[in-house]
């Protein structure tokens, strides 16, 4: 009998363009959780996750940040943050990696989102996107209000690879038939754990022991690109005064989709 493996997703620039933190920071705000200097940091550190890929030091500050602007509230509340939270995070899912996942679904491999981020998001979009689950970080709750404090590990790193494991070891998942992507070298031990890593939107880290490796490579995420491409337009205008032309000329070309994989 062939071995039953499985799919597993990171969200952010794995799944979905940019980061989920951003959403769910515009959301709060709307909501009167957040003030206004919050979101804009949220929104730099999202163009530099999207540039640079994600640290240690910035998920930990992201995860005391939303740890601190939860505690307190009402789990009800937070939830009805979801449809704001959605109606921005949806519009910036790569359909090609949710073709990819629903080809694995086909092909008999449950597919799993696994996130840093929370635990009720990871399991709302599962369903939205007809994922077969989704493991995320869980928050305590006490009296129906979140504490501001984990209730188990943080789905990072090691963390992320272990949720994994105890899920293929609940639902009888072969590790080995199974296949993992994401964008970042902090979830190598999560690729690791899996016969079948991919690199999606790789970080420097990430593409360099993908390559070394061999593993598959994809990319969507164009935003570096495109600065990098501003950038260069910029300084010709201000040198030669010709910026017009060279604005025209950077503009990126909408690339056939089989062209951007590897």
């Amino acid at each position: 009998m062939e071995s039953r493996g499985a799919a597993f997703f990171d969200l952010d620039k794995t799944l979905m363009e940019g980061s989920s933190a951003l959403h769910f920071a515009r959301a709060a705000y709307k909501a009167g959780m957040l003030d206004r200097r919050q979101v804009v940091r949220d929104a730099w550190a999202n163009v530099k996750f999207r540039l640079n890929g994600s640290t240690d030091e910035g998920t930990e500050l992201l995860k005391e940040r939303v740890l601190a602007a939860i505690a307190g509230q009402r789990q009800r509340d937070l939830a009805r943050l979801g449809r704001d939270v959605l109606a921005g995070i949806l519009p910036r899912i790569y359909p090609q990696m949710l073709h990819i996942a629903w080809g694995h679904q086909d092909e008999g491999r449950p597919a799993y989102i696994v996130t840093a981020a929370s635990q009720e998001l990871a399991g709302t979009l599962a369903r939205v996107l007809v994922f077969d689950g989704g493991i995320g970080m869980n928050s305590e709750v006490r009296d129906g209000k979140y504490t501001g404090r984990l209730a188990g590990p943080m789905t990072y790193r090691q963390g992320k690879a272990d949720a994994v494991r105890e899920l293929a070891e609940r639902e009888g998942i072969d590790l080995a038939a199974s296949y993992a992507y994401s964008d970042s070298e902090s979830d190598l031990p999560m690729l690791r754990a899996v016969g079948h890593p991919v690199a999606v939107n790789p970080d420097a880290e990430l593409q360099r022991i993908a390559s070394e490796e061999d593993w598959e490579i994809v990319r969507f995420d164009k935003l570096g690109r495109r600065l990098r491409m501003l950038g260069a337009a910029a300084a010709v205008a201000v040198v030669g005064g010709g910026g017009g032309y060279v604005a025209a000329r950077a503009r990126p070309r909408r690339r056939p989709a089989w062209l951007l994989s590897r």
